[in-house]
C-alpha cells in the first residue's frame, strides 16, 4: 500500500474564512463609502441640477472650510491613533473655528482692522485652545475625547460672550474677494483649500516629523522604543490642528459673509463625517489627509443634493447624524479587527 506524500499548496491565510465573513469584512471597510456613493447616485437621479457645473462649484466652495478643519482632525487622529474612543480626536476644532470667525468678523467690522491683523488675533485665540488641549491630554493625562469635549463647551461659551450671540456682517474687500472671485475657473476659497492640503500632505508624508507622527499613531510603544518623543508629537498635533481651525475661520467668514451663532454645531457634524468617511478612500482604510478632502467633498455634495431635493434642514441634520453613527461604528469595528 502506497502513501501519497505530495505536498499541496497552501490555500492562503483566508482559506478558513467563509464567504459571509469576507463579505462582512468588506462591508465594514467599504460600507460607508458605498452608502455615500449610493446616496449621491440617488440625488443625481432625483434632481436634474445635482451634477450641473454650478452646483458642483458651489459644493466645492462649501467644501473648503469643512476640508480644512478635517485636515486638522486628520493630523490629530494620525498622531494619536484611529481608535474612536481612546485614540486621537479633537472635538473642539469646530468651536475654535467658530471663535476665529467671531474674532475676524468683530475685528473687520467693528474695530476697523485689516485682514492680516484680524487673522493674527484669530490665530492666537485658536492656538490657545490647541495648547490647552495639548496640556490636558499629554500632561494632565485626560483622554482626548473628554479633554476636547470639555474644551469645545468652554470655547462655545467664550464665543457667545464675544459675539453677544449675534450675527456680525462683514463687507471687508479681502473677504468679499475670497467669497466672490474665481481663479482659472475655481473659486478662490477652493484654491486656499488646495494650498492648505498641499502643505499638510507634504508635512505628513514628506518630512521626518510626518514619519514620526505616523509611527506614533501606528504603535505608541514601538515609537517610544525607537526614540521618538511621542509626547511632543501628540501635543504638536493639537497645536497644528488649531492653525487649521483659524484658517477655516477665514473661509467660514467668506462663505457666510460674517459670523453667525451656532456655526460650530453643523461644522462638528460635517467634520466628523468627512474625516472618517475619508478613511474609506485609503487602501489601508485609515484616516488620511487626501481622504479628508474627498470626504469633505462628499459631505458638501450630500448637503447640496438634499437641499435641491427639498429635504427639510432638520432632516438633513438627522441623516448626517445617522451617517456619523454608521461611519464611527465601522471605524470602531475596523480597529477591533486590526487588534
Amino acid at each position: 500500500m502506497s502513501t501519497d506524500t505530495t505536498t499541496r499548496p497552501s490555500a492562503g491565510p483566508f482559506a478558513t474564512e467563509s464567504t459571509g465573513a469576507r463579505v462582512l469584512r468588506f462591508a465594514i471597510r467599504r460600507g460607508p463609502l458605498i452608502l455615500f456613493a449610493a446616496v449621491c447616485v440617488y440625488l443625481a437621479l432625483a434632481s436634474p441640477f445635482f451634477l450641473t457645473q454650478a452646483n458642483i462649484l458651489s459644493s466645492l466652495e462649501q467644501t473648503a472650510p469643512i476640508a480644512v478643519v478635517a485636515f486638522g482632525l486628520a493630523i490629530v487622529v494620525i498622531g494619536g491613533g484611529d481608535d474612536v474612543v481612546s485614540g486621537g480626536i479633537d472635538l473642539s476644532l469646530p468651536a475654535s473655528a467658530a471663535l476665529a470667525t467671531v474674532i475676524l468678523s468683530d475685528q473687520l467690522t467693528n474695530r476697523g482692522a485689516g485682514l492680516p491683523q484680524a487673522f493674527l488675533l484669530a490665530l492666537l485665540a485658536a492656538l490657545v485652545v490647541g495648547l490647552v488641549n495639548a496640556v490636558l491630554v499629554t500632561v494632565v493625562g485626560l483622554s482626548a475625547i473628554l479633554a476636547t469635549l470639555a474644551t469645545y463647551v468652554a470655547v462655545v461659551g467664550v464665543t457667545r460672550v464675544v459675539s453677544e450671540n449675534r450675527r456680525i456682517d462683514v463687507t471687508d474687500p479681502a473677504i468679499l474677494y475670497i467669497r466672490d472671485e474665481e481663479l482659472l475657473g475655481l473659486p478662490v476659497a477652493v484654491w486656499i483649500m488646495l494650498l492648505v492640503f498641499a502643505v499638510v500632505a507634504f508635512l505628513v508624508h514628506r518630512t521626518r516629523y510626518g514619519m514620526n507622527l505616523q509611527a506614533t499613531g501606528g504603535n505608541l510603544d514601538a515609537a517610544r522604543s525607537a526614540g521618538i518623543r511621542t509626547t511632543r508629537i501628540v501635543a504638536s498635533t493639537f497645536v497644528l490642528a488649531s492653525v487649521a481651525a483659524a484658517v477655516a475661520g477665514v473661509l467660514l467668514v467668506a462663505r457666510g459673509s460674517g459670523s453667525s451663532p451656532g456655526i460650530d454645531e453643523r461644522l462638528l457634524v460635517d467634520m466628523m463625517l468627512a474625516t472618517f468617511i475619508g478613511a474609506a478612500f485609503s487602501p489601508r482604510n485609515v484616516v488620511n489627509v487626501l481622504g479628508a478632502m474627498l470626504g469633505a467633498t462628499f459631505v458638501a455634495l450630500l448637503s447640496n443634493g438634499l437641499v435641491l431635493t427639498r429635504v427639510n434642514n432638520s432632516w438633513i441634520d438627522g441623516w448626517k447624524g445617522v451617517l456619523i453613527l454608521i461611519v464611527v461604528a465601522a471605524a470602531a469595528l475596523q480597529h477591533r479587527e486590526r487588534k
